[in-house]
């Protein structure tokens, strides 16, 4: 699909939620979407499912959208879902409920259309709705980015005339000035996870307030403006030319929402980055995944990346959570004559070739048509699931994805690519970094000490090169063992796919891309591991090149490791 114009964005919105309609409850505030689990009960996980599609409703509704079938089902469901005595009510709240996050998107559609979603309410209606919201302001929730979906709540009732809790507002925008710290950078609450939650969350939200409150708020707002200026330098180098964004860290499965910041970068009135080059990244962005296996055979988005996958998922990660993504729609909301409708999109502009990224703890690399994290491995111990593998691997590729476990045990199973990975004689477990404990960023390499396990300390140099990147261990273990440094993971079961283990190299590679391993150090010889099904989040099937070192109990090791790349241009 080519977007290009509003209508051409519109239509994509609507071949997203259009099969969703057959689907809403009787009473039109439920939506049952699939029956997998995750930590909240079936109230939260169907009012979540309807209020997600709110983030692309409310901008095409501001933007001069008309649909009668969303509208009836969104003002039928905002009455029933906050009436007590309906029985599709979604009910009472405890401390850190989901239904928190889900207000946001509802106070998004009463600040921004209220002639949509709040006026034809009627007096009882706009009363349920807001009892309803104001019960964020009486429970506890989450130190982080929570903070903006309380802030937004409170600001939608205050412009629509009713009860709000002014110290509340306060004390969450307080709490999120005190998340910045430098370069446009924020961190996510107490986490030290730098992610897309930066984005869509931190910025996105701030943007979204800075165009609500201008006018009562302008200092705070133009604050909220300027970082998202600052932090827009950083971010567009994490998307690639043909429109894939650099899949990395947590909440992957809202997908096209890695780029919903973009969205509320014009939407905001911001053009440091030309509005054709934002164009560019939106329209190639949504491209690239209407070309990736993300919908069920009813046209529903289900939970994965690239293709259909619980195994990368977080706990958190309902039927109805990939909806989030609609977000990056916010530029529905431009009006008809804005330049962004009018304008050819972009490509992107030149780019730095290895950017540090001091504040997100990690060096970016361009090469040719594939982007390459390398993060220092900064990240919670445990978390929402796979912490390790989303944060603390080597090296991060919009082209070769990376890999999740499925269980600790046996390298197959483990799927360690871009990770050194350690297997003590005798035994079958899998050891890998999972964070670092001490690290340097430098502007032409990043250097971590951690250890995999409890006597194995390791010392990793990672340095980005004309050909990918080299890296250098410092291995002292007080076991015997092996340790596989692994390159990146190579789809497999396509055209020309070949793979080969001599001497001290391994490759995998097929007509589209490649990867080569090889090494200097003690016993070195090439492997290739093929990934369990479903461990990757780009490529169902997958095989990883690695060389296999041999580390003796007492001895200290240097290693040596080439990791080369190529990705051909369709």
């Amino acid at each position: 699909m080519r977007l290009e114009t509003k209508q051409d964005f519109r239509d994509w919105m609507f071949s997203v939620l259009n099969p969703l309609k057959p689907l809403y409850s009787a009473g039109g505030a439920r939506l049952h979407l699939g029956d997998s689990g995750v930590t909240y009960p079936e109230v939260s996980i169907e009012m979540e499912a309807f209020s997600r599609p709110l983030w692309a409703l409310v901008p095409f509704w501001k933007g001069g959208g008309v649909n009668g079938s969303f509208e009836e089902i969104y003002q039928k469901g905002l009455r029933n879902g906050t009436d007590p005595a309906h029985p599709e009510y979604w009910g009472g709240f405890t401390d850190y409920d989901q239904r928190f996050v889900e207000m946001a998107a509802i106070a998004s559609g009463m600040i921004f259309t209220p002639e949509k979603v709040w006026e034809p309410l009627g007096a009882k209606g706009q009363k349920h709705l807001a009892d309803w919201l104001y019960a964020i302001n009486e429970h506890i929730i989450p130190d982080c980015n929570w903070q903006f979906f309380m802030i937004l709540v409170n600001v939608a009732l205050k412009k629509n005339g009713w009860r709000y809790d002014a110290g509340k507002l306060k004390s969450g925008l307080d709490k999120i000035e005190s998340y910045y710290l430098e370069d446009g950078w924020y961190r996510d609450g107490a986490s030290g996870q730098k992610d897309y939650y930066i984005s869509f969350a931190m910025h996105y939200y701030g943007l979204l307030y800075s165009v609500a409150m201008a006018d009562e708020d302008p200092e705070r707002c133009a604050r909220f403006r300027e970082r998202a200026r600052i932090f827009a330098g950083d971010f567009i180098c994490w998307f690639d030319a043909d429109g894939a964004a650099l899949p990395y860290g947590r909440s992957l499965s809202y997908r096209f929402g890695e780029a919903a910041v973009w969205a509320a970068y014009v939407f905001a009135g911001l053009d440091d980055i030309p509005v054709a080059v934002v164009k560019g990244i939106l329209a190639r962005h949504l491209n690239w995944w209407c070309e990736q296996k993300i919908f069920d055979r009813d046209g529903v988005l289900t939970i994965g990346y690239a293709y259909p996958n619980l195994i990368m998922a977080e706990r958190y990660n309902a039927p109805g959570s990939p909806y989030w993504g609609m977000k990056t729609l916010l530029c529905l909301a431009l009006p008809d004559d804005h330049p962004f409708w009018s304008t050819e999109a972009a490509p992107l502009p030149a780019l730095p070739e290895v950017k540090m990224m001091l504040q997100a703890n990690m060096i970016v690399h361009r090469r040719g048509r594939d982007v390459i994290a390398y993060p220092a491995g900064v990240c919670e111990k445990y978390g929402h699931g796979h912490v390790p593998e989303k944060y603390s691997k080597f090296a991060y590729s919009t082209k070769f994805g990376f890999s999740v476990a499925r269980s600790q045990i046996v390298l197959h199973e483990n799927a360690p690519d871009s990770a050194l990975a350690f297997v003590i004689d005798g035994d079958d477990y899998v050891f890998v970094r999972k964070v670092s404990e001490s690290y340097h960023i430098f502007a032409d390499r990043v250097v971590s000490d951690w250890q995999p396990f409890p006597g194995i300390r390791v010392t990793s140099v990672v340095v980005p090169t004309e050909y990918g990147h080299m890296r250098i261990h410092e291995v002292e273990s007080d076991y015997d063992c092996t340790a596989y440094d692994c390159g990146f993971a190579v789809e497999k079961f396509t055209e020309g796919y070949g793979e080969s283990a001599e001497g001290k190299t391994a490759a995998a590679a097929w007509r589209k891309q490649g990867c080569t391993v090889s090494g200097e150090g003690p016993e070195a010889a090439g492997v290739v591991i093929g990934a369990d099904p479903n461990t990757n989040v780009l490529y169902a099937n997958a095989s990883i090149p690695a060389v296999a070192y041999k580390i003796r109990k007492g001895e200290k090791v240097r290693l040596e490791t080439r990791v080369e790349t190529f990705v051909k241009e369709e």
